[in-house]
């Protein structure tokens, strides 16, 4: 019987996460399966990877073939370089305790790389928050001034409209005046 580690896929449409699987690989793809190894998540940034290495360890050193997919997430768990170290151990090229500073120097950088990349994402969206507020505060400026204008036009219109009816009741009433004196004359 032919065991694959593959994934099977969950989720609604376009938002699907999936389980790694040990599964016959005459089964389909969502079907019955074997062993539960973990969980994938490529919708979160960096993706979410839950996995039980010790389990898929056991399962490729008793034959089990991943799929590409599944090779590439064994591979940055790091259950793949497990596997070529203990080959290693078992060959005699190095004894446990290389083999676990070796794995440890990977695990540290790798950690480091994904601790770098979260940095570097939530850096980016801080930046772009900022640029978004710069953006908005010069848009409310430029409608202050607007507004600011609007208001002094209104204003100085309102004025002349004043001196206007001010200059025209003056006008009636010079008028008035005129008309009251002449007759009486």
């Amino acid at each position: 019987m032919a065991v694959k580690i593959r994934l099977q896929r969950h989720g609604k449409k376009n938002f699907a996460f999936f389980h790694i699987v040990v599964a016959d690989a005459r089964a389909p793809r969502d079907g019955k399966f074997i062993e539960q190894l973990g969980s994938y998540n490529p919708n979160t940034n960096p993706a979410t990877i839950i996995l039980d290495g010790d389990k898929a360890l056991k399962w490729l050193n008793v034959g089990a073939q991943p799929t590409l997919t599944a090779r590439r997430i064994l591979s940055y768990e790091g259950v793949l370089l497990r596997k070529h170290l203990a080959e290693g151990v078992a060959k005699g090229a190095l004894n446990q305790a290389q083999a676990d500073a070796k794995f440890a120097e990977w695990k540290a950088q790798r950690d480091e790389k994904i601790a770098a990349k979260k940095t570097g994402l939530r850096n980016e969206a801080i930046a772009k928050a900022q640029a978004a507020k710069k953006a908005e505060a010069e848009v409310n400026e430029a409608r202050a001034k607007a507004i600011a204008a609007r208001k002094t036009e209104a204003e100085e219109a309102a004025r002349k409209a004043a001196e206007e009816a001010a200059q025209a009741a003056s006008a009636e009433a010079t008028e008035a005046a005129e008309a009251v004196e002449a007759p009486a004359e």
